[in-house]
């Protein structure tokens, strides 16, 4: 995906949907791509901003982890 970059993965959707929620409250839009089979839900949920954003969308997941 040219132009844009993996911020978080994580395996339970909503966590990603929480997180992807924060970011469009902020300005910065965001791409789910759900890597998880659909049966056993083994894999990945990966979440990916703009290159452009990837800075600011680093800082607002890091301030709500406490980093």
């Amino acid at each position: 995906m040219e132009g844009w970059t993996l911020i978080y993965t994580g395996n339970k959707i909503h966590e990603v949907d929480f997180i992807k929620g924060l970011l469009e409250d902020n300005n910065i839009v965001s791409v789910v791509v759900n890597k998880q089979d659909s049966v056993y839900f083994i894999g990945d949920i990966e979440l990916y901003v703009s290159t452009h954003d990837a800075f600011n969308a680093n800082q607002l997941i890091n301030n709500l982890r406490g980093e």
